[in-house]
């Protein structure tokens, strides 16, 4: 028996990081939710966190050699243009021989050449902009691209704005669930009810400036009678497993990376967080009083203008990473102690949730492809 032909055929580009990559597999699992003939196709660029994401989320990938553009002179920065030649040229051939209905790409490397190719070649491509203050890449890729969905207002200044639609971005679907897991996401981190529990994330790579902070703060923690859950990224892992060690009887539970993100925000009453895109879109779903601290090391310090979106907002308290060492643990024991900032906080977050931005970008999708 033939194997059913495929309703719609789509190929998905980018990722870097989590931030990328599971905003992108929501988008195809939505796809796939809607119609399950879609066949969808991920592209990535080799060496990368969506090599073994992807794949474990149960989908083909194809890798791209293509890195970004360093901030001095490496060997990476002299071997660009070629890499993105050779790119371009796999992309070619990679659409060529999938011929998908769609193009989307969600940010990150391997999503420039993607796109490139595929609107050279007539594909109609859509533009996932994640962050507040858009890239180079989809800057430029925003001339090709038949739709641009976005996650804030304000982003004519960036992209052309008839091709605007404002979606928010995609989160997993277990975060959208997670206010009702409470008790059980106690249990699951051997928590106690009664006490406070503070939630410390610096996104899927871990946050160097959070993770010492946090460690020079712990006997604070314990002195509050605050649990902490603290992902620490597989990097700080070992040294934060030591420095932890002697707290986990306070409820300190430390961990290299949270697969049960759902629980890690049931059982959290205020998170601190970097302000990568994800995190935020998550902290909206949730509706959780937050302290972001914005990574210093991305390009165009798109993180800080996440945050502030969120701060002018009263949604969200910074903290700057410079100063994260002497005031964080400052800047959350006063929001601890502060029930109607708290509320305010999450209430105005709250406010800025799109709980269904998959399905939205998936319909899209799907128009685009006259479906």
């Amino acid at each position: 028996m033939a194997a059913e032909k495929p309703s719609l055929k789509v190929i998905i580009s980018g990722g870097g990081t989590g931030g990328h990559i599971f905003p992108a597999i929501a988008i195809a699992r939505a796809l796939q939710a809607h119609d399950p003939r879609t066949e969808v196709l991920f592209v990535g660029a080799r060496n990368r966190m969506e090599m073994q994401k992807v794949p474990q989320a149960g989908y083909p990938i194809v890798g791209l050699w293509i890195s970004g553009i360093q901030r001095r002179l490496t060997l990476d920065n002299l071997l660009f243009p070629v890499k993105l030649v050779t790119s371009i040229a796999k992309a070619r051939k990679v659409i060529k021989d999938f011929k998908p209905d769609v193009a989307v790409g969600v940010g990150g490397y391997a999503s420039g050449p993607l796109l490139y190719a595929a609107a050279r070649a007539g594909v109609p491509t859509l533009i996932q902009e994640q962050n507040s203050y858009a890239g180079l890449t989809n800057k430029w890729l925003s001339r090709y691209a038949s739709k641009i969905c976005v996650a804030y207002e304000g982003m004519e200044k960036f992209f052309p704005a008839e091709k605007i639609v404002l979606t928010g971005n995609p989160v997993r679907k277990d975060i959208a669930d997670a206010q009702a897991k409470r008790e059980q996401a106690l249990k699951h981190f051997k928590l106690s009810p009664d006490r406070p529990v503070v939630l410390t994330i610096g996104g899927s790579l871990g946050a160097r400036t959070i993770n010492r902070s946090i460690a020079e703060s712990l006997y604070k923690f314990e002195q509050a009678g605050y649990q902490l859950i603290w992902q620490t990224g597989e990097s700080y892992a070992e040294t934060g497993q030591r420095q932890a060690q002697p707290f986990e009887r306070s409820g300190v539970r430390m961990l290299p990376f949270i697969k049960e993100m759902d629980l890690a925000y049931a059982a959290a009453d205020v998170v601190i967080s970097r302000a990568g895109a994800l995190s935020i879109s998550e902290l909206c779903i949730v509706g959780k009083p937050a302290v972001l601290v914005p990574s210093p090391n991305v390009s165009e310090d798109h993180q800080t203008k996440n945050a502030m979106a969120l701060v002018n907002r009263n949604a969200a308290v910074l903290v700057r990473d410079a100063e994260a060492e002497e005031k964080l643990f400052e800047s959350l024991d006063a929001l601890m102690k502060d029930e109607a900032q708290q509320k305010q906080l999450a209430d105005n977050i709250k406010a800025m949730a799109h709980v269904q931005a998959d399905q939205e970008i998936a319909r899209y999708v799907r128009e685009l492809a006259g479906k």
